[in-house]
């Protein structure tokens, strides 16, 4: 392709042919909102789009005249000085709201689609996000395509450290709550996509449900959990330990990518390649990928995903 580098065009390969064979993990962190956001726009409550990582902090922050610093250390403040309650009704005011999904989570909900009229032998993935929001799930019933939902619970004596599994919207069953991941077998990437978000999200249904990883403590927590394959149901281990990660919208200097990383990577027994898309990327963060071995494209994330849409076949 005219204007696409060697490089990137063996990275387009690599990517479609992997996807193709779904080994593939797409990771997705707060920048995928931001996929063809107009530069100068703002979110405010009654926006289109979800908040930047700032401005959520700036939102958390703002009613009890907090100094806005990051999110994490905002939502620390905040737990601390008036207590978890009121923390998650801030948060549940804005992701309990409609949004209008990017290119990039319409891309991958029309996906498995694409690669199924190509005769791909795989044709579903796990996908894992840091996010709170359902856009990616609104997506995904906007294409009619059957996804299960896997969601990590930060809060509550009896729930904490465990997953909630929510079956495909088509079969109108309620969440489960997996005890023993080890030996739960409701979950198959041979029939479906998963979407697995390891800090929580917003239940829309039921706010008891709603989990949200974003304080300090929260990600210690999480750190000094045992590893992975006691949290996480053991047909999606084996999928993380066995194949190649597309970082989008993420700055490794973030807390929750490095937690991510330490949890995955400490337990990965074979390299795979991965790779992660970032437009302006700073020396720090490509000095962190690059010891991570991990391959970082200066691509912006709209254009990076038309690409791969157009070359995949997925309408957008």
């Amino acid at each position: 392709m005219p204007g696409i580098s060697a490089e990137l065009e063996e990275h387009y390969k690599s990517v479609e042919h992997a996807l193709t064979h779904g080994r593939v993990v797409p990771l997705l962190g707060a920048g995928v909102n931001l996929c063809g956001r107009p530069p100068d726009a703002r979110w405010a409550d009654a926006a289109s789009f979800l908040p930047s990582g700032g401005e959520l902090a700036e939102y958390l922050a703002k009613p009890f005249g907090y100094a806005v610093d990051d999110l994490a250390r905002v939502a620390q403040t905040v737990a601390v000085m008036q207590g978890p309650g009121p923390l998650y009704e801030s948060l549940r005011k804005v992701f309990d709201a409609d949004y209008t999904p990017t290119a990039l989570h319409r891309f991958l909900a029309g996906l498995p689609g694409a690669l199924r009229a190509r005769g791909a032998p795989r044709p579903y993935q796990l996908i894992v996000t840091t996010n709170y929001d359902d856009v990616l799930e609104t997506a995904f019933r906007e294409a009619d395509e059957p996804y299960d939902l896997v969601w990590y619970m930060a809060e509550g004596a009896m729930r904490r450290g465990k997953f909630w599994h929510w079956p495909p919207p088509q079969q109108q069953c309620e969440p489960r709550l997996i005890e023993v991941p080890n030996e739960y077998q409701e979950l198959s990437l041979a029939t479906r996509t998963v979407i697995l978000k390891f800090h929580g999200a917003v239940d829309r249904t039921d706010s008891d449900r709603d989990s949200y990883v974003i304080t300090e403590d929260h990600y210690i927590d999480y750190l000094t959990r045992t590893e992975i394959a006691s949290l996480v149901p053991v047909d999606l281990v084996a999928k993380l330990l066995r194949s190649h990660f597309l970082f989008l919208g993420y700055a490794l200097r973030d807390w929750n990518v490095r937690v991510i990383l330490h949890r995955l990577w400490s337990e990965q027994e074979l390299a795979y390649r991965s790779w992660a898309i970032q437009l302006g990327t700073s020396d720090v963060d490509r000095r962190m990928w690059q010891e991570r071995k991990v391959e970082i494209h200066d691509v912006d994330l709209l254009e990076y995903v038309t690409e791969l849409a157009r070359r995949l076949g997925v309408a957008l």
